[in-house]
């Protein structure tokens, strides 16, 4: 029988409880960060195969946005900012993992001095280069390369793109 909400000790174990049961998401949170000739940053990880864009898993209650920034800062030393959504991917189950919502923001364009002294500062990346976007999608995995093509348009028309396993729907 569910508790009512004025009970609050009830209500919140309620709640709770059903918490529990809800699906859980992983979350990550990527970056199109540009340098003054219009190039997108690019990341070599250490710990898969290929290359990707820069940004990573969002912790336990983070928001994805705030995991991007975060990622940005541990891994590549700037300190961001985030403008705005570009895509939203949501990826099916495969190999050992459950579904996922990716997401890619545009985090501008970084000044000449700053893009100059971009480094892996950590040992999860090997190398960080500014790529043209097609240089940059012949680099990345299928479903990466999808989102980061997504990613330019949105660039290019203002606009946003969802894509389900990195197929644009709408």
């Amino acid at each position: 029988m569910r508790p009512a909400p004025t009970d609050t000790d009830a209500w919140h174990a309620y709640l709770a409880e059903g918490n529990a049961r809800q699906a859980r998401k992983r979350v990550s949170a990527d970056v199109i960060l540009r340098d003054q000739a219009g190039r997108i940053l690019t990341v070599n990880p250490t710990y898969k195969e290929g290359w990707d864009l820069p940004g990573g898993m969002a912790e336990a209650n983070e928001s994805p946005d705030e995991a991007a920034v975060r990622e940005l800062r541990e891994e590549l030393g700037p300190e961001i900012t985030v403008h705005r959504l570009l895509v939203v991917d949501w990826v099916a189950p495969h190999g050992p993992w459950d579904d996922q919502i990716a997401f890619i923001f545009d985090a501008g364009t970084l000044s000449s001095d700053l893009a100059a002294r971009v480094r892996p500062h950590d040992d999860e990346l090997s190398e960080a280069v500014f790529l043209s976007a097609p240089e940059a999608a012949d680099r990345l995995r299928t479903r990466q390369r999808n989102r980061l093509n997504a990613a330019v348009r949105a660039i290019a028309d203002g606009g946003s793109r969802y894509l389900r396993d990195g197929v644009e729907t709408w």
